[in-house]
């Protein structure tokens, strides 16, 4: 009795060190892309930049090559060791930041935020699959939500430590401070986690080999719920990326504050709050689907409609103080669709398909919401500068706020074969003892 106690204490030990772990990776992986878009006004002066370059640094310089390299690494997560795949990748992206720091015009800055996209290709695929083998459906949406909490807590410290060592050294050192670290952080995941079996925590184990590209795309396009998932979580993308790339510029042109007075509200606002947000929402979506499994697609649409009016009246806002406490709102929400879209992925394919399954919904993520959202918002706000907008860019960032509602009808409609798709996800094997009650509470549902 006591020998089974203690293996099992060891085994949650064990799997929550590797999740505390994968959640540093995350944090730095955004702690990297945050850096540009903290210090892109000293830069958008230094190099002559408009809003639509802005918004292709931002977005499609990183995107094109994360999301489609994302594709042959994630099968490669599904056939080899994920823990080195991780390793390289964050050597890889951690040093192209730091390269950042020396380049002298707008091309130099598109190559290596390409570098940064490179090596971050191989983060969050294999990280994903990893979690998903080590905690069960019933607690999986929670712990993909501290998983995402590096998406907030990677926003807060690139925005200080980039606002901090501008402030020092200027725009270049911030580069160094964010990618150099992340070189060491590679070094505590090879030598620290250790690969989870593959399935080991979901009803019954594969083994059966993974399946090729083409047969878990055919499987994925044919599971409506992903899809209709994938949509919505698309266009919210589309303006989450165009508000964290274009947010800390808006605060500073409309009511004249400098990086430094920006920084700190917008990290503890989106790292803090957000961060917060995903964990506790992550908990209560566990809760609510444990008992009707629809509530993983509802759940987003909650949340996109609760932040659609506050967005809108922190582009109104008539002062700074009032645009920070317009933005609580979707600060706390604002990263809950990201941990839920991972979550259905893992639900919703076979376990030999998740790495490549995570892979595809990040390639469409990255490709189209974060290369398209900042590209979309800066291309807007410069059509409404030649126009004689007198505010392009609070302008730009309310038709931007389309994408949300229309998002709340895609994830709406994917309830409605959310449950079916799960079942014929995991096929009919007879479900161990301690997943028995969570498939019976399905049923009734």
């Amino acid at each position: 009795m006591n020998t089974t106690s203690t293996k099992d204490q060891g085994v949650l030990a064990g799997r929550t060190w590797v999740l505390i772990v994968l959640t540093l990776v995350y944090t730095f992986n955004h702690v990297d892309r945050q850096i540009l878009i903290t210090v892109i006004e000293p830069i958008k002066a230094e190099f002559g930049l408009s809003d639509e370059q802005i918004g292709l640094l931002t977005g499609l310089a990183f995107a094109a090559l994360y999301a489609t390299l994302g594709i042959p690494v994630a099968m490669w997560a599904d056939r080899g060791n994920r823990r080195n795949i991780i390793t390289l990748a964050l050597t890889i992206w951690s040093g192209m930041t730091a390269l950042t720091g020396l380049a002298n015009n707008f091309w130099h800055l598109f190559l290596a935020r390409m570098g940064v996209g490179i090596g971050e290709s191989g983060g969050t695929p294999p990280a994903t699959s990893m979690i998903a083998d080590l905690y069960p459906p019933q607690q999986r949406a929670f712990a993909l939500g501290v998983y995402t909490t590096g998406i907030g807590f990677g926003i807060m410290v690139g925005y200080i430590l980039g606002a901090f060592v501008y402030a020092q050294f200027g725009w270049r050192a911030a580069f160094f401070a964010a990618g150099i670290p992340g070189l060491l952080l590679a070094l505590l995941v090879r030598f620290t986690v250790t690969e989870p079996v593959r399935g080991s925590s979901d009803a019954y184990q594969s083994t059966e080999d993974a399946p090729g590209f083409l047969e878990t795309l055919k499987f994925m396009l044919s599971q409506q719920s992903y899809m209709l998932i994938l949509a919505g979580c698309l266009m919210i993308c589309i303006s989450a990326n165009a508000f964290v790339a274009f947010t800390s510029s808006y605060l500073q042109r409309t009511f004249d504050v400098t990086v430094s007075q920006v920084s700190l509200p917008l990290g503890l606002l989106i790292g803090g709050v957000g961060g917060a947000g995903a964990m506790i929402l992550g908990a209560v979506c566990d809760r609510l689907s444990a008992k009707d499994l629809r509530w993983r697609p509802w759940m987003i649409a909650v949340c996109s409609a609760a932040a659609l009016p506050f967005a809108w009246m922190m582009l109104s806002a008539h002062s700074v103080e009032m645009a920070y406490v317009w933005n609580i709102i979707p600060s706390f929400v604002g990263l809950i669709y990201a941990s839920i879209a991972y979550t259905a992925t893992q639900e919703l394919v076979k376990v030999r398909m998740r790495s490549v399954a995570a892979a595809f919904t990040l390639f469409s993520l990255t490709l189209i919401g974060i290369g398209g959202g900042p590209w979309i918002a800066g291309r807007i706000s410069d059509m409404f500068l030649d126009a004689g907008n007198a505010a392009p860019l609070a302008s730009a960032l309310k038709v931007i706020l389309a994408f949300n509602a229309a998002s709340i009808v895609c994830l709406l409609l994917a309830g409605r074969t959310y449950r079916k798709d799960v079942e014929r996800a995991a096929g009919t094997p007879s479900p161990r003892p301690e997943h028995v009650a969570v498939h019976e509470t399905e049923a009734v549902g």
